[in-house]
């Protein structure tokens, strides 16, 4: 599914007349009888209204918002300006939408859960909620320059990854709405600012709550069967007992057994289904599912950009086909509560500055924890450098080994590398990425807040874009932490409260204090999964391997298929190492789905 975006003129509706499939399209229109969406949605995801000649609103997403209240900010509404006030009540996600006089705003989601994409057909400006609808349209095939970006680890970081990968098709930055005129021109107007960090736990926990509330509302309200994940961990089982108690959909839960003997997830898991009374429990064991690293040789099926869980894929496909088998359509994911409800050591530096007499005790406590050593850990706190400056400088350690685990971590973001099978002319290409970015702003002003809103922003796009794939088979892909609201309320609480080390993840466990039981809140533990990313790695080792033969990375110049061949079948000491083949990897994949019109440049040494 997916829909265009299009202004109020004559130029608009000859551009919909264009449109591949356009007669079986869905249609909204102006109420000048032009069109205005055109493409596919699920009906019941939207709401639409009117307000008297020439004012339409529409919401296209999952939300506790109804119509009345919709007609009620329209009827208030004299410019796009006007409707700030309702998008920041806005539950669930949803893509807000707005026709007044001609004029039209279009925005997604702050966290990227909902995207805006844009692009000049013939001399105006038209917008589309996925990048490929747009490139189709306006003929431009892939920036292969960008290709190279792809290729960094553990993410892309702002403002980088803001350009998509289609020539001539722009990404709305996610606090900004469109402005669409009818005489084909267009401005972004940012409309949103993060909030300050400065609500003690106590309210922020109660505000955190009640954001959960409507967000797993938004998803369940319509009834029927909803899947959620039951992992054992504390953000999938948190929303397993919001759902349980907000009805009136029936749960489904799912977990797959861990191989790891050492795994005590599925502990957890037991004592909440055990509390999720009237609940459908499905287990998995290992071997019944597919294993990580499964069917990376089939192509990629996302046209937007390569997959951001690729090691992860197949096992995501067939859980998916079994809960759609019990009749779910929606399945909700724990996804994004590491990112909200603990704070990395970054935050350190704005305590410091903020806060100094409270500061040695949180600094001491993590220099203990993390082993960090004295010297390094002041010069880091000193280090006072505007967040472009910092992204520029760290063009010049691409290639540097990882940070070590007791080195002081506080900059804007974590240690982002090139792969050592990067070749030199990717490892140059993305340099001068980053030193264009010395005059870049933060996405808030504490580094705290930084990083959180990256990384928030990072899994709300890897949940649209996962969602996309998962509702080709019937079943919509949703993760609640990730809300506009959600986040707004996480990250309202204080970095000190956020950073406790007790109780664990001290927002959420604040928030769901008489929801969750207590016995369930107090989990002192937390497992990983460096057992099924080595036993997945082993499995299909020499499948991955053959995809070296005819590298269409190497092709382009920016993989060395030997060095990356070496690192697939080599010992890995770390889970931590895998990380950089999962970037390569998932571009390779999606490398391949690309037809070769689209893709012709190469780069200086690419083979032809």
């Amino acid at each position: 599914m997916g829909f265009l975006i299009l202004p109020d003129s004559a130029e608009g509706s000859a551009i919909a007349e264009a449109v591949p499939g356009r007669p079986t399209s869905q249609v909204i229109t102006h109420a000048s009888g032009r069109p205005w969406l055109v493409g596919e949605w699920d009906p019941e995801n939207v709401v639409e209204v009117t307000d008297g000649p020439g004012s339409l609103l529409v919401l296209i997403g999952c939300t506790t918002v109804d119509a009345s209240q919709l007609r009620q900010a329209l009827a208030r509404a004299r410019t796009l300006q006007d409707l700030d006030a309702l998008v920041r009540t806005v539950t669930g996600a949803a893509h807000a939408l707005a026709s007044l006089d001609g004029r039209v705003r279009a925005q997604g989601t702050v966290t990227m859960t909902h995207q805006v994409y844009y692009a000049r057909v013939g001399g105006t400006t038209v917008a589309a909620d996925c990048a490929d609808a747009l490139a189709a349209l306006v003929g431009g095939g892939i920036d292969e320059e960008l290709i190279a970006r792809q290729l960094l680890v553990p993410i892309i970081p702002w403002p980088l990854a803001e350009t998509p990968l289609w020539r001539g098709v722009h990404r709305l930055p996610g606090d900004c709405f469109l402005d669409l005129r009818p005489d084909g021109t267009h401005h972004a107007v940012r409309w949103w600012t993060p909030p300050e960090p400065d609500t003690d736990l106590r309210p922020g926990a109660d505000a955190l709550r009640s954001a959960l509330v409507e967000a797993v509302s938004a998803r369940s309200r319509r009834g029927g069967i909803i899947s959620a994940d039951l992992s054992g961990g504390m953000d999938s089982t948190s929303l397993c007992f919001l759902i349980g108690d907000s009805g009136p959909a029936e749960l489904v839960t799912s977990r797959w057994e861990a191989s790891d003997p050492a795994h005590d997830d599925w502990l957890w898991a037991e004592r909440a289904a055990a509390e999720l009374r009237g609940a459908e429990h499905l287990v998995t064991a290992p071997e019944d599912m597919p294993r990580w690293y499964a069917d990376l040789a089939v192509p990629n099926e996302d046209p937007e950009a390569p997959s951001p869980l690729i090691r992860t894929q197949a096992r995501q496909l067939a859980q998916v086909q079994q809960v759609a088998e019990r009749g779910s359509t929606r399945h909700v994911t724990g996804h994004g509560g590491d990112e909200l409800f603990a704070a990395l050591p970054t935050y350190l530096h704005d305590l410091a500055r903020s806060r100094p007499m409270a500061a040695p005790r949180h600094i001491r406590r993590a220099a203990a924890l993390y082993r960090w050593k004295r010297l390094p850990t002041l010069r880091a706190l000193l280090d006072a450098r505007p967040y472009g400056q910092w992204l520029a400088a760290s063009a010049d350690s691409l290639t540097a080994a990882p940070p070590l685990p007791g080195e002081p971590t506080l900059g804007w973001g974590g240690g982002v590398r090139m792969p050592s099978w990067a070749t030199p002319t990717a490892v140059e290409t993305v340099r001068r990425m980053f030193r264009s970015c010395a005059d870049a702003e933060p996405l808030a002003r504490q580094r705290g807040q930084h990083s959180a809103l990256e990384m928030a922003r990072e899994c709300g796009s890897a949940v649209r874009r996962v969602d996309r794939l998962t509702s080709r088979h019937g079943v919509a892909w949703h993760a609640p932490y990730v809300d506009d609201r959600v986040v707004e309320a996480a990250l309202s609480i204080s970095l000190a409260d956020r950073a406790r080390t007790t109780p664990y993840k001290p927002p959420l466990t604040a928030a769901m204090r008489g929801i969750v039981p207590d016995r369930i809140l107090g989990r002192p533990t937390k497992a990983e999964f460096s057992a099924e990313a080595y036993a997945g790695l082993q499995r299909h080792k020499r499948e991955l391997a053959e995809l070296c033969d005819d590298l269409r990375l190497a092709r382009m110049g920016l993989v060395d298929p030997e060095a990356l061949r070496a690192a697939i079948l080599g010992l890995h000491i770390s889970a931590r190492s895998l990380i950089p083949l999962d970037a390569t990897l998932a571009c390779e994949s999606w490398l391949r789905s690309i037809p070769a019109s689209k893709s012709t440049t190469r780069f200086p040494g690419g083979r032809r």
